[in-house]
């Protein structure tokens, strides 16, 4: 499997409640607290990647671990209620800033708070959500980088017809707790999937048991697919969802390359570790003095397109060679 560059060595961090090491305090002025809720588990190597280099990108501005605090939370994206308690800890600590992950860590802290400025890095649909009244002004105390693109749905089953051209039922995977905006995605969806003849099923599944029954169902009708939402509960379960998929001879498209480096068949999405390098930006901008209704949220700029031939030969695919000459990575 090609290795991109989250691969690289990441040290683990400390327990879920602790604080970022501090190994020195700033004797000339006051240490600025963050406080963190990311929306995957501690063990998840991405989430840890994502924050070392939001860490990396704040030493650049001079927020360094002498003059900044960073406190962090780790939910499970599909238990609403301990999320709720976590951002309850976290506020309870009255930092500075809260740093939000994805659309429940962000639900979860604007209940605890209107006051705290907050920077979101990785949600869908931030109107739709009610967190901001519009992009170029938010209002409110929140605001951050949205991981979306208007056509994106399109795209998803674009590709997935470029790839198996006999496709005639797709189904579209997403956890109803955790992808609350889901309607933001099954909507345009449906209208791509009408657009090329092609069936549209919306898939809702709250467990991996009945993730598999779901796939199963899928397979057992001829020339069918799967898109799969992004969604923080099924990227958790990244593994066992492409595996899934897999083995069960589906061909599927997937909202990020982390699906694609484990298994997945092809990806086309934000990678959310830039979102964390850019969120720095806002967080370096709100100590300063900004508030987070004068930034306007930020789009996601850049969507990688991701092919793994080795899953494509095990499904007997062949991946056209205008679609190679498109991709930004193949894995092998």
């Amino acid at each position: 499997m090609c290795g991109i560059r989250r691969r690289e060595f990441i040290t683990l961090l400390g327990g879920a409640a602790a604080a970022w090491p501090l190994t020195a305090r700033a004797q000339t002025q006051r240490t600025r607290r963050i406080g963190m809720l990311m929306g995957y588990p501690m063990g998840d190597w991405e989430a840890q990647a994502d924050i070392e280099a939001f860490r990396a990108a704040l030493d650049r501005l001079g927020w360094t671990r002498r003059n900044t605090l960073i406190d962090i939370r780790w939910g499970e994206p599909d238990d609403l209620e301990s999320m709720q308690q976590l951002a309850k800890e976290l506020v309870e600590l009255q930092p500075d800033l809260l740093v939000s992950h994805t659309t429940p860590t962000t639900v979860a802290l604007l209940k605890q708070t209107r006051i705290i400025p907050i920077v979101f890095t990785f949600v869908s649909d931030p109107v739709g959500s009610g967190f901001i009244r519009s992009f170029l002004r938010p209002g409110g105390n929140i605001t951050g980088l949205d991981m979306s693109e208007p056509v994106q749905a399109g795209k998803w089953v674009g590709l997935l017809k470029e790839i198996a051209p006999s496709i005639t039922r797709v189904a579209m995977l997403y956890n109803p707790a955790s992808a609350t905006y889901a309607e933001f995605w099954l909507n345009p969806f449906r209208a791509a999937a009408a657009a090329f003849g092609m069936q549209a099923i919306s898939a809702p599944i709250r467990t991996m048991p009945e993730l598999e029954s779901v796939i199963a169902a899928q397979a057992r009708e001829p020339n069918s697919a799967v898109i799969v939402m992004p969604d923080s509960y099924l990227l958790t379960h990244r593994v066992s969802v492409t595996s899934a998929v897999t083995r069960y001879g589906l061909p599927a498209v997937y909202p990020d390359s982390l699906f694609t480096e484990v298994g997945g068949l092809l990806s086309y999405g934000v990678e959310q570790i830039e979102n964390f390098r850019r969120a720095a930006n806002y967080v370096d901008r709100i100590l300063k003095g900004t508030s987070p209704s004068d930034l306007p949220v930020q789009s996601s700029v850049n969507f990688m397109l991701v092919v793994n031939l080795t899953t494509a030969k095990k499904l007997g695919l062949t991946i056209p060679h205008t679609l190679l000459q498109r991709v930004d990575l193949v894995i092998r």
